[in-house]
C-alpha cells in the first residue's frame, strides 16, 4: 500500500473488501468474480466465486493467465506483467471517493492481445484517470489461449467469452457497493478485447445488462468452429494427443503454451501460424458479431487507427515485400484491385508493402467498422486514430490509442509506443470524449450517418466525412 494511502473497505454479496483510497479514488484490486480455473474448473465453464468469511485483501491485482512474453522486435514495445497464481479470474475497480449513492456510469475494460496474452494489470490500463472523472472503472483478466479458446471434444466453447460474460454479470450485480449504476454499464475493448465486446453485444442476455459499447481496432467477424478449432487442433498434432479435454488438461499450462510457442515460431503476419479465435455456437455465441451489431439498440463508439500494421510489420520487414509478392498475398486474401489503386491514390509514396498492410489494416479492422456503423439505427460514433508516433516509425499502428484514450501517455508502457513527447492535449482531449461516451452515450461529435461523419485524432482533432472512403468501398 502506498505509503498516502489509507484502507476502504466495501461490502459485496460474498464477502468485506479492504481495498486502498488515494487522491480521490478508492482501488480495490484482485476481487475474485469466478472459482480459479484448476482441477474440476480446468476447461469447463467458469463458477461464480463461492462466498467468504475474512475480510478478503484487495490491495493487490490477481494472477495474470498463464501466456508466453511477447518476443522479437514486439517484444521491444508491447509488455506485460507476470504475476503467478491461480487466481486468474479476477477484476479490479477504481472508484471515485465521493461516489457514494450517487450512481455513477461504469465502464468494463477488457484487454487484448491476440486471446492469448494481456492482463488487466498492465500499467496502462491504470483506472484512476476514469475514477479522478466521475466513472466507476471496472477491469477483467479472462482466460487466454489454449485455456480459454481451445475447440476440444466435451468441452464448452468460447470459455474466455464466458470468463467476461460472467464479469459482466458480476458487475451489475455488485457495482452498487462500489457506487456505480448497474443500469449504465459501458463495454471498452482494444483488439482482442474489442472482438469481445462485440461477442458480448450478441449474446441476447449479455447485450441486456449493457447501456453502451466502444470497439477500438476490434476484428467483428466470429468463423465457424472448423476454422476456430485449427490453433488447438495443431497443439494437439504436436503433442500426438487428440483435441480432447481429458488429454489437454493432462498437460500442464506451460506446455500447451510451449507447444503454442513452437508452432508459431518463424512465422509471420502474411503467412503465420492460424491464431485462437472465438466461434459461433449456439451456447455462448449464437451469431457472428458483423451479423448482429445492426440490431443491437445501445450507443456504440467504434474506431480503428490509420496505421494499425505497422505494430506487427517492421520498415525491413515491409521493405522486403516485393509487388509481386504484394500480389500474390493480395489474391489470397481476396482484395480487389480496385482498393489497392484507392489505397495507392491515397497514399502515392507508399511502397508495396505499405500498400499491402495499409489494405489489411482496411480489409481486417477498418471496413467492417464502417460498415457496421453505416448499417446500425442506433447512435453509432466512429473515429480514426492518426497521430504518428515516431517510434521505430510505427506511425498510428495499432494500440497506439490506448493510453490516449485512457490519458496515461507518461507511463512507461505508453512511451515504448508513442515516445516520451506525446501530446498531452490530445490524450486529454481524447480522453475526455471517451469519459463523455461513457457518461452520456455521446463523445460530443456528430453520429455516423449519411455523411459518414468520422472524428480524426490528431495533434489537431477534426471532425471530417470519412477519409479514404474509396478504399472501404472497394472492400465490401
Amino acid at each position: 500500500m502506498p505509503a498516502s494511502a489509507a484502507s476502504a473497505d466495501v461490502t459485496i454479496s460474498t464477502g468485506m473488501l479492504r481495498g486502498t483510497r488515494s487522491d480521490g479514488v478508492d482501488r480495490f484490486l484482485g476481487i475474485r468474480y469466478a472459482e480459479p480455473p484448476v482441477g474440476m474448473h480446468r476447461f469447463a465453464a467458469p463458477v461464480p466465486a463461492a462466498p467468504w468469511t475474512d475480510v478478503r485483501d484487495a490491495t493487490a491485482f490477481g494472477a495474470t493467465a498463464p501466456q508466453s512474453p511477447y518476443g522479437g522486435a514486439l517484444g521491444k514495445l508491447l509488455v506485460c506483467p507476470v504475476i503467478e497464481g491461480d487466481d486468474v479470474m479476477t477484476v479490479n475497480v477504481w472508484a471515485p471517493t465521493d461516489a457514494g449513492a450517487q450512481g455513477a456510469p461504469v465502464v468494463l475494460w477488457i484487454h487484448g492481445g491476440a486471446l492469448e496474452r494481456g492482463a488487466a494489470a498492465q500499467s496502462i490500463y491504470d483506472g484512476s484517470t476514469f475514477a479522478r472523472d466521475g466513472v466507476v472503472f471496472v477491469s477483467v483478466n479472462y482466460r487466454l489461449g489454449a485455456e480459454g479458446f481451445s475447440v476440444l471434444r466435451d468441452t464448452p466453447l468460447n470459455l474466455g467469452l464466458r470468463d467476461v460474460a460472467l464479469a459482466l454479470e458480476w458487475v451489475h450485480a455488485e457495482i452498487a457497493a462500489f457506487g456505480g449504476d448497474p443500469s449504465r454499464i459501458t463495454l471498452m475493448g482494444e483488439s482482442a478485447g474489442g472482438a469481445l465486446v462485440a461477442a458480448l453485444l450478441a449474446r441476447p442476455a449479455s447485450r441486456a445488462l449493457v447501456a453502451g459499447a466502444i470497439i477500438q481496432s476490434g476484428p467483428l467477424e466470429a468463423p465457424t468452429v472448423a476454422k476456430a478449432r485449427r490453433a488447438s487442433d495443431g497443439i494437439a498434432r504436436r503433442l500426438g494427443i487428440p483435441a480432447t479435454r481429458e488429454a489437454f488438461s493432462a498437460r500442464t499450462p506451460a506446455e500447451l503454451i510451449q507447444t503454442r510457442a513452437e508452432l508459431a515460431a518463424g512465422s509471420s503476419p502474411l503467412g503465420g501460424t492460424p491464431g485462437y479465435n472465438l466461434a459461433v455456437d449456439p451456447a455462448s455465441l449464437p451469431a457472428s458479431p458483423s451479423d448482429v451489431l445492426d440490431q443491437v439498440d445501445v450507443p456504440l463508439l467504434i474506431g480503428t487507427n490509420t496505421d494499425e500494421y505497422r505494430l506487427w510489420l517492421t520498415p525491413d520487414a515491409l521493405a522486403e515485400i516485393s509487388p509481386v509478392k504484394a500480389w500474390i498475398a493480395r489474391r489470397g486474401l481476396r482484395i480487389p484491385e480496385r482498393a489497392a489503386r484507392a489505397v495507392r491514390a491515397a497514399f502515392p509514396d507508399a511502397s508495396p508493402g505499405e500498400v499491402l498492410g495499409q489494405l489489411i489494416t482496411d480489409r481486417m479492422l477498418r471496413a467492417p467498422a464502417v460498415r457496421a456503423a453505416r448499417s446500425r439505427r442506433a447512435p453509432t460514433f466512429v473515429y480514426e486514430f492518426a497521430w504518428p508516433s515516431p517510434v521505430r516509425d510505427l506511425r498510428a499502428a495499432h494500440a497506439l490509442e490506448i493510453a490516449f484514450a485512457f490519458d496515461t501517455i507518461d507511463h512507461d508502457e505508453a512511451t515504448r509506443l508513442a515516445g516520451p513527447d506525446a501530446p498531452a492535449s490530445l490524450a486529454r482531449e481524447m480522453h475526455a470524449a471517451w469519459v463523455s461516451f461513457i457518461t452520456t452515450g455521446d463523445p460530443r461529435w456528430p453520429a455516423f450517418g449519411a455523411e459518414r461523419t468520422t472524428r480524426v485524432w490528431d495533434v489537431e482533432p477534426s471532425t471530417v466525412p470519412l477519409r479514404r472512403a474509396a478504399v472501404v468501398d472497394a472492400l465490401r
